[in-house]
């Protein structure tokens, strides 16, 4: 996404209306049907990690929310970020958009681990191609369960950790 087309600004300084109309507009009003609201329900989004695009005229063309979620298992909850929705109106898919706001996450999250914050594990159900860019993968979660339904092959993660990650547990919202 070029520097003169879009300004990123964190997620929080856009009116909350706003965002619902980009993801009702991406996504449609049933998306609250999905797993992904399953996995992360009572939570509030990151807001380090959550982002919003202004186009060239200022207007909200975009956003990135990431949210604290666990794995649980038997040996108790694990942290993880699961990231998205990434939404994009319609009329300026394809644009790149989505691309800066996936960059600008994983670049702010590089940089909050840097500065001695804690890098957690991310997760999303998407599609590999898209996302295997910035090193999502499905070779770590296929023990990983949601509540609800989705393909195992979607089911992707990155990040410091993973490989430590236990094998096998449920995705749902944080509970620490």
């Amino acid at each position: 996404m070029a520097a003169t087309t879009a300004t990123l600004i964190p997620l929080e300084a856009v009116d909350p209306a706003m965002i619902e109309e980009v993801l009702d507009r991406a996504f449609g009003p049933d998306r609250h049907a999905r797993t992904a609201y399953r996995i992360r329900e009572g939570m509030a989004w990151l807001p380090g990690l959550s982002l919003a695009a202004l186009d060239e005229n200022d207007m909200l063309v975009a956003t990135i929310q990431c949210w604290p979620i666990g794995l649980q298992t038997k040996q108790g909850q694990v942290p993880l970020v699961m990231v998205g929705p990434v939404a994009v109106v319609p009329e300026r898919q394809g644009e790149g958009f989505g691309v800066g706001l996936m960059s600008a996450m994983i670049a702010e999250d590089a940089r909050l681990a840097a500065s001695g914050g804690r890098a957690l594990p991310q997760v999303l159900i998407g599609d590999a191609e898209y996302y295997g860019r910035w090193g999502f993968s499905a070779a770590l979660t296929g023990g990983w369960r949601c509540p609800g339904p989705y393909e195992q092959h979607r089911l992707l993660a990155r990040g410091h950790g993973l490989a430590a990650m236990p094998a096998e547990g449920m995705l749902g919202p944080w509970e620490g």
